[in-house]
């Protein structure tokens, strides 16, 4: 069973930045694409950025395209989403995912594992 563990949450006010980091993310050996999503509250989840764990190509969503980027530390089993640029629309809670697809999905129904998530709050 995967477990994912968010961290890195907080308040920040506009224009700040933000890391967090999912961890331990111990790859399975059907683990192919980890992801970031956000929650906004009374709003739908939002698949934000992805990455092909074993190719390391990453794509985003284009609300955080330019400002956030995702990334792999493999000898640490650790994901990071780095956010610059933070604004109050960022405001959610953030989970990280685990998916067996191979290929490029934001879908939450493409994903199985999810962590409990972390919550971002950005001030105007």
């Amino acid at each position: 069973q995967l477990q994912l563990v968010e961290s890195g949450g907080g308040s920040v006010p506009a224009g700040g930045s933000l890391t967090l980091s999912c961890a331990p993310s111990t790859y399975t050996s059907s683990t192919r694409r980890m992801a970031w999503f956000r929650q906004p509250p009374g709003k739908e989840r939002e698949g934000i950025a992805s990455i092909n764990i074993r190719a390391g190509v990453a794509g985003y969503a284009g609300s955080v395209k330019g400002r956030f980027t995702i990334s792999q530390d493999n000898a640490k089993n650790t994901m990071y989403l780095q956010m610059n640029s933070l604004q109050p629309e960022d405001t959610a809670m953030y989970y990280c995912a685990a998916s067996g697809f191979r290929g490029w999905t934001l879908d939450p129904a493409d994903y199985v594992y999810w962590g409990q998530g972390t919550q971002v709050t950005v001030s105007s």
